[in-house]
């Protein structure tokens, strides 16, 4: 193959399109009872659709269903800390704005990989009066915030409200220790692997100054896109795979050159055409990603079409909420009894499964919460929605509300 057909097919592995058509290949599959592994009880579907929708009204009775999106993260417990970051950008342009809001939620998303259960985070306020005490994406997400509001991700201490490269480059696991105050007593998995990926951001900022400028700012992106008037949401995922994709340490490498394709893998059921055909795209943290950005280009007056391209995130409490509620049926009755890696067939099916099975779900959710698809895109059906529902089921299941499956990865793909 050559090298101009392997870098083709890269391009197409890193379509939103190509995920949703490699995943309904998997499905077929599995619903010809060519799978091993799984099969579908799809008249489960409409309860799943219930579950949802009631929670859906529980937490937004007035509606106004926002995107999901690590913003959310951000408002945990009530605190604005949006209009906290508005009033220290006072006075900035809105395109320094957008900047610094693209800034926070790449290096926050990056840093949202699973905490484990014996950390948590005992928020300080602005003011300097004790907050509340947070735990898992919560937690990670308010760190996140309060170590950025510090300057703690930039070089340049005129210049706290920002991400750059050479702060990103300087990284180490001692310092995130102290950003969570992980400790023996409230230890956080992964650090060394988070600071790594933190520093190949900052490697991968430093080598594309033409995008991202000689300081290597993330938030350089809305530079990027922005010019064209209106946003389409594929457009934002093209652009992060097209300029991260050599960061995940878990990454798959694709044809002779080994080019990186990041999230997507090989499946003897994927099916598609020439070179790229046999693999799956999912492109989960990338996609979140994707969903965390809609909001900053929307705020500085930039909207976002075509929010549907993106696809429900292949995760463990959206696919653990299909799991749990028996619509995707293991075959092995013992699935659970070992982890799960995230290049095994097993995972790959479930995770496939799990972004087709969300298509067929949303329709139903705005059937009965009266909602159209303009009014309710998929990114406000997973926030409503899909992703509680999953901690929902899995907490009445399990004592810890923990995943029905453990999966063995380094939090770059879950």
């Amino acid at each position: 193959m050559s090298e101009l057909q392997d870098h083709a097919a890269v391009q197409l592995l890193r379509q939103a399109a190509t995920i949703r058509e490699r995943c309904r290949n998997i499905t077929h599959a599995v619903q010809a009872e060519r799978s091993p592994h799984f099969r579908l009880d799809l008249g489960r579907l409409d309860a799943v659709a219930d579950r949802v929708a009631a929670l859906t009204r529980s937490r937004f009775p007035q509606g106004g269903i926002p995107y999901h999106s690590r913003w959310r993260h951000f408002e945990a417990g009530g605190v604005d800390r949006k209009a906290e970051m508005d009033a220290l950008l006072a006075g900035r342009s809105p395109a320094e704005v957008a900047r610094a809001r693209i800034d926070l939620a790449l290096v926050s998303v990056l840093l949202d990989a699973g905490a484990g259960p014996q950390w948590s985070y005992a928020e300080v306020l602005a003011d300097g009066t004790p907050g509340q005490v947070y735990s898992r994406s919560e937690g990670l997400g308010v760190a996140s915030f309060r170590a950025f509001v510090a300057g703690r991700f930039s070089s340049d201490p005129a210049e706290p409200l920002r991400v750059d490269a050479q702060a990103l480059r300087q990284l180490d696991a001692a310092l995130l220790a102290e950003v969570f105050r992980a400790d023996d007593t409230h230890p956080l998995v992964g650090l060394e692997g988070r600071a790594a990926l933190l520093r190949r951001l900052g490697e991968a900022l430093a080598a594309q100054p033409e995008a991202f400028g000689a300081d290597g700012r993330p938030g350089r992106l809305f530079d990027l896109l922005a010019p064209a008037g209106t946003v389409q949401a594929a457009d934002i995922l093209k652009a992060l795979l097209d300029a991260f994709s050599g960061i995940w340490p878990s990454g798959q490498r694709f044809g002779a050159a080994g080019l990186p394709v990041g999230d997507a893998w090989a499946h003897p059921l994927a099916g598609g055409s020439g070179p790229s055909a046999g693999w799956v795209p999912f492109h989960k943290l990338s996609q979140w990603l994707s969903y965390s950005l809609l909001e900053p280009f929307e705020w500085a007056g930039v909207p976002v079409a075509g929010l549907d391209a993106l696809t429900g995130l292949p995760e463990y409490r959206n696919g653990g909420l299909l799991l749990d509620a028996g619509v995707i049926v293991p075959r092995d009755p013992g699935f659970a009894d070992r982890p799960r890696t995230p290049g095994e067939p097993w995972t790959i099916e479930w995770r496939a499964l799990t972004v087709v099975l969300l298509d067929e779900l949303a329709p139903r959710v705005r059937a009965r919460l009266g909602a159209s698809a303009q009014q309710m895109p998929l990114a406000r059906v997973l926030e409503g929605g899909t992703w509680q529902a999953g901690r929902q089921i899995a907490a009445e299941l399990r004592p810890g509300g923990g995943p029905p499956v453990q999966i063995d990865s380094d939090g770059t793909v879950f």
